[in-house]
């Protein structure tokens, strides 16, 4: 061959390889509806794949943080939102260290179950005394149940390894099985009932032990998917956390960290403006004094789009956008300033009543999920938790408002109630599809992660693999998409 050939074919693969790493232009600007806990990390994790001259804009009607929240008692404030977070949650534990935040003291407390007449479960001062006490009622239930969840969280901990690496998934379903196959697609199909059962745990330790789990982490019986009831069980291991200060902190700080402009007020339709390699898309908001529309190359929808939770219309797209089958769940949050009625429970003399927790089981007796004596979210190195006699701050989830003789069985007297009606997650039943993430070429939709399962960690998850999935597509890094075996994949790599 010639020199010139030679040379032909050298500028020829050096420009393919070129090529190859070239990135498209970035997009202008992005929208995304929602600053909650989804939509801020969605913001955060935006801004590092696509860089700094891409406008964010997050759009918000009520406050920064949505379902992270507190009210104030006498100038204290207290969660009423997601109020813990577990020693695993990497994205959380990362964004406290980044953003300059802290953990919250803990605060030392003893929980019971309580069936509407007696403690069917109470627990001590003495680990093994407990241990002790759950095997003799409840035989080897306790340790099959950690290692089936220990096991769960093991291989759902590849998802940070996976996200390291720029990995991301296009559906919900393809996550799930890159993580734990065929297996983990079935935990979201079959209750946790069903598959307790199989595992050998006794219908008394389900009853029990399991309901009092679900119930005050989702409202909902032990007939909820396998793979929430796993996610449940895992909010009640020890280590759990939160940050001082308020969780919700976490959401305006990556905000701030983002530089996202927040705009508060009402997205009414989102509309698709220009078809093509790169769409356009309009987005319209109003809200009591004006409204107005602005156009965006991105979207990510960090709300729920289900019947009861939007009013956000959609035009121009093909198949049509429509809201979601499937309902979210109604759970009251009564945060009450006073003091306990520990005979309700069995302890006429308040003074002896050890318990700061008290979950329940499933009783046509009790109109309660569960109460407990909250601590504030900024907590003094002298704090202490208020003695059994004396007025504290207690939250209450019930599926409806308390009535006046409901609130008087629970307590003696009382200061003050603040009530909060959440459409807290959602109304799981098995075999209830979950939505997808792309719902057009570069709109997406995070809040279907929470029909997998509903946590504060989870929406950080969908949130970064949203980010990396848009700036995957945006570029045509496909190869970057659904690959599979990424266990080995990622390992060849390393």
């Amino acid at each position: 061959m010639a020199v010139s050939g030679w040379l032909t074919l050298v500028f020829l693969l050096n420009t393919k390889v070129i090529l190859c790493h070239l990135v498209e232009a970035p997009p202008k600007k992005i929208a995304i509806i929602g600053a909650g806990v989804g939509g801020s990390s969605a913001a955060y994790f935006l801004r590092q794949k696509f860089g700094h001259n891409v406008g964010i804009y997050v759009y918000e009607k009520g406050a920064i943080g949505g379902r992270l929240a507190t009210v104030t008692v006498n100038g204290q404030q207290y969660e009423i939102g997601g109020s813990v977070i577990h020693p695993l949650n990497l994205h959380m534990q990362e964004f406290v260290k980044q953003l300059g935040l802290k953990h919250r003291k803990g605060v030392p407390e003893k929980a019971a179950i309580f069936n509407g007449d007696h403690f069917v479960f109470e627990e001590t001062d003495w680990y093994l005394q407990d241990l002790f006490k759950l095997w003799w009622r409840y035989g080897f239930g306790l340790l099959r149940l950690q290692m089936w969840v220990e096991e769960i969280m093991e291989k759902f901990m590849r998802i940070y390894k996976y996200q390291a690496h720029g990995y991301a998934f296009s559906t919900m379903e393809e996550m799930l099985q890159s993580l734990g196959g065929e297996r983990f697609i079935n935990l979201t199909q079959r209750s946790v009932t069903e598959t307790l059962q199989e595992l050998g745990i006794t219908q008394r330790f389900i009853d029990e032990i399991v309901t009092a789990v679900t119930r005050v982490n989702y409202g909902q019986s032990a007939s909820i998917p396998a793979f929430v009831g796993a996610v449940a069980m895992a909010g009640v291991q020890s280590g759990l956390w939160a940050v001082e200060g308020g969780n919700k902190l976490v959401c305006s700080q990556m905000l701030e960290s983002a530089k996202a402009h927040v705009i508060h007020t009402t997205v009414t339709s989102i509309s698709l403006q220009q078809s093509g390699d790169k769409p356009l898309y309009q987005v319209k908001y109003e809200n009591e004094n004006e409204g107005g529309y602005d156009f965006y190359d991105i979207i990510v929808i960090a709300t729920p789009l289900h019947h009861e939770t939007t009013n956000i219309t959609f035009s121009g797209f093909t198949p049509p956008l429509t809201p979601f089958a499937g309902q979210y769940k109604h759970i009251i949050v009564s945060v009450v300033h006073g003091y306990l009625n520990s005979s309700y429970f069995g302890f006429p003399d308040p003074k002896l009543f050890p318990f700061a927790t008290i979950l329940t089981v499933e009783s046509p007796k009790l109109f309660m999920l569960s109460i407990g004596s909250i601590c504030p979210v900024n907590i003094t190195a002298n704090y202490r938790r208020k003695q059994p006699q004396e007025a504290a701050v207690w939250k209450v989830f019930s599926p409806k408002p308390l009535a006046k003789e409901q609130l008087k069985t629970l307590f003696r007297s009382y200061y003050s109630v603040q009530v909060t009606d959440w459409l807290a997650y959602p109304q799981y039943n098995s075999g209830k599809g979950i939505p997808p993430i792309i719902l057009h070429d570069n709109v997406y939709y995070l809040n279907g992660v929470e029909w997998t399962a509903s946590a504060i960690e989870m929406s950080a998850i969908a949130a970064k693999n949203i980010a990396l999935l848009a700036y995957s597509r945006w570029n045509q890094h496909l190869d970057m998409i659904d690959q599979k075996d990424l266990v080995h994949k990622i390992k060849t790599e390393l």
